[in-house]
């Protein structure tokens, strides 16, 4: 991977967490080969006014609650009008899981809670789109982690499904991007999320076991077809 990139983004990327282990992955060792800096903004805790509001590629990254959620946790109502207002100046964004949902929701979706939770690893079904931006995705089975769903915004091209839900990539415009899907997760850090997600494995019967070992065998190519994705993604944005 060239560490030399043309693009006219800012050098700074701003990823913002809802949950402290579910950070950029593997992608941010791509960000950094690129020559990329990237920066964390922790939702919650720190003001996100900069991130939003930066003309830089921001991220908003993946978490256990809902977009929904917001009386008890009403940073949410805050994170949400600041994305609008970033949706409305067409500024480069890309949301994971989470991150996905309030997008869609930004954009005027509705986020409600899926029929049944989607935890493990399977292929994605592709769109017939032109310029489809998760080619190097097709037959790589990536990492599911929701309970919650969206409906296609207004005016956003479907980009990807699953067996179980039908919306799990969207583009909106040249530069923004949701991905319910987690795109970004990196092999060897998965067993924080089986220890941090305890509860809410075992209350879906969840074979941690198994999990595990499809992480193993799925991971690394997930990186790699990945790292494709990621990089085909910066020159659209």
């Amino acid at each position: 991977m060239s560490a030399s990139f043309d693009t006219t983004l800012p050098k700074t990327i701003y990823a913002i967490q809802h949950l402290a282990f579910e950070d950029l992955g593997y992608l941010e060792d791509v960000f950094y080969a690129l020559g990329f800096r990237v920066r964390y903004f922790e939702a919650g805790v720190e003001d996100l006014s900069p991130a939003l509001n930066y003309d830089g590629l921001t991220i908003l990254l993946g978490g256990p609650i809902g977009v929904y959620e917001t009386e008890d946790y009403p940073f949410l109502v805050n994170e949400i009008i600041l994305l609008k207002q970033r949706l409305i100046d067409k500024k480069p964004t890309i949301g994971i899981c989470l991150g996905a949902q309030i997008i869609a929701h930004a954009l005027g979706a509705k986020v409600y809670a899926g029929a049944q939770k989607e935890i493990g690893w399977s292929t994605l079904q592709l769109a017939d789109v032109p310029n489809q931006p998760l080619s190097a995705l097709n037959n790589t089975p990536v990492l599911h982690w929701h309970g919650d769903t969206f409906d296609l915004p207004q005016d956003a091209q479907l980009l990807a499904s699953s067996e179980l839900y039908p919306h799990q990539a969207f583009q909106y415009g040249h530069n923004v991007f949701g991905f319910q899907f987690h795109l970004e997760v990196a092999g060897d850090y998965l067993e924080k999320w089986l220890i941090g997600h305890t509860c809410e494995l075992r209350h879906a019967k969840i074979n941690i076991p198994q999990l595990r070992a499809d992480n193993q065998k799925y991971a690394h190519s997930l990186e790699q077809q990945g790292t494709q994705v990621m990089m085909q993604l910066m020159k659209m944005l």
